[in-house]
């Protein structure tokens, strides 16, 4: 069933449930005393779970993406492969100063003219990955550039080629020092899949705006959404302070 269709089921389940309780006086009357509805609460957190593994999924699949597509342009960079690198370096200012909304229009909408056609969800992973790149490219290559250049001068004269250079002595050393700006640009691409339910997408965002509509039950719905995003991002949160903060004893990062 479509999100469409699915839509216009809730909205026909809503007029008959307002009806019910506009002619029962008892019931709105409790309405009225009730600050929070925990019976719409327990009904709807089923719909919220599913969302929220939608939203997770499309997360970690555009995440991973956007940290290929950081590694590859990364690589590019720091060999100086030419031509690539410009075009990596427009790519980069594109992505970053374009919002990730209009990217998903011109995936979603814009590509279809030229005879390109996608899904939502193939949309939504593959403007996450879009926007993640570009964020992912600039922390890896601060990482590397923060390396000194005494060390891989020291291991050239050793004998090592370029890429034992960048596996032994820079990959190691660039991880550590990228690894903050890593993890709050993973916090951040979570944070955008809000934006997904412009394009149809079940997301968390989609059901809040979609339950407020149909029911008006704002505050419930709000609530809802908050919590699972913190179940979500809180988790990520902790665990990237904890590594970040391992790396830090191992002698790397600032």
């Amino acid at each position: 069933m479509t999100a469409c269709v699915r839509t216009k089921v809730y909205r026909l389940q809503a007029s008959i449930e307002n009806f019910r309780a506009g002619n029962n006086p008892s019931a709105w009357k409790k309405q009225q005393v009730c600050i929070v509805n925990w019976d719409f609460i327990h009904q709807y957190l089923p719909l919220y779970q599913k969302a929220a593994v939608l939203t997770l999924q499309i997360g970690a699949l555009g995440i991973l993406a956007a940290i290929a597509i950081g590694i590859v342009c990364t690589m590019i960079q720091y060999f100086k492969v030419p031509l690539a690198r410009q075009v990596v370096s427009v790519y980069v200012e594109i992505s970053r100063n374009t919002p990730l909304l209009i990217q998903l229009f011109f995936i979603y909408y814009g590509l279809p003219k030229i005879g390109i056609r996608t899904n939502p969800y193939a949309c939504g992973v593959a403007g996450l990955a879009f926007l993640g790149g570009s964020y992912m490219t600039e922390a890896f290559r601060s990482g590397i550039e923060a390396v000194d250049k005494v060390q891989t001068e020291s291991a050239a004269s050793l004998g090592l080629s370029r890429l034992q250079v960048l596996r032994y002595v820079v990959f190691p050393q660039a991880l550590t020092i990228s690894f903050p700006a890593f993890m709050a640009n993973v916090i951040f691409l979570l944070k955008e899949t809000s934006v997904f339910s412009a394009i149809s997408l079940m997301d968390l965002m989609f059901t809040a705006k979609d339950l407020i509509g149909l029911y008006y039950q704002t505050t419930e719905s709000l609530f809802l959404l908050v919590v699972f995003y913190l179940l979500i991002l809180l988790p990520v949160s902790v665990l990237g302070s904890l590594l970040e903060r391992r790396m830090r004893y191992a002698g790397f990062g600032s």
